[in-house]
């Protein structure tokens, strides 16, 4: 009898562990999603600060070309403080250096097909293909970021979609409504 209760107890410890190397327990989840949403948040408090700031002092002229240069630099610093890989991207993209991998397509489409549902976008965390775990986070526009990715002729001017159009030759990320899906956060933890 004690034999058969010491297989059992192999065999029930052997799947466990088996089961943790193909995905997450619900544990890691969980911390995952929180120390995701905490990265994303200051990940976005830190852009969106830097860029209102120069909003307000020079308007999209000033916005967006700070935008272009800093935008990932800004991303970094934080990246590099959580030790972690920080990527924004989109079915509509601003610039082609964010485009999304085959990981990132298939979560925007999932995203996308449940907002067709009228479903609740929320973050998710999954261990890719490339072995690494990836927190992914739905991307909401604000009212405030219509100046530059709202409709050409109603909130971004003529001047601005120029100058949009000068830094990024390929822009789609135009046409955008206040709480819109813009796009995913998608956090590459390294550890």
């Amino acid at each position: 009898m004690k034999k058969i209760f010491f297989v059992f107890i192999g065999i029930l410890l052997f799947t466990s562990c088996r089961k943790e190397d193909k995905g997450l327990t619900k544990e890691q989840t969980a911390s995952y999603i929180s120390k995701g949403k905490e990265i994303g948040q200051q990940t976005v408090k830190l852009l969106g600060s830097n860029l209102m700031k120069h909003m307000k002092n020079g308007g999209t002229k000033e916005a967006i070309p700070f935008c272009n240069t800093n935008a990932s630099n800004l991303t970094n610093e934080i990246a590099n403080k959580y030790n972690v890989s920080i990527k924004r991207t989109s079915h509509k993209l601003r610039s082609d250096k964010n485009a999304p991998n085959n990981d990132e397509k298939a979560v925007i489409e999932a995203y996308l097909a449940q907002i067709k549902k009228g479903e609740a976008l929320k973050p998710q965390v999954k261990k890719e293909n490339d072995g690494k775990v990836h927190f992914y986070a739905p991307m909401k526009l604000k009212a405030k970021c219509l100046a530059c990715h709202g409709t050409i002729g109603r909130e971004v001017s003529k001047a601005t979609d120029s100058l949009i159009k000068s830094l990024y030759p390929n822009d789609k990320a135009i046409g955008f409504k206040d709480g819109e899906f813009r796009g995913v956060l998608d956090i590459t933890f390294n550890n």
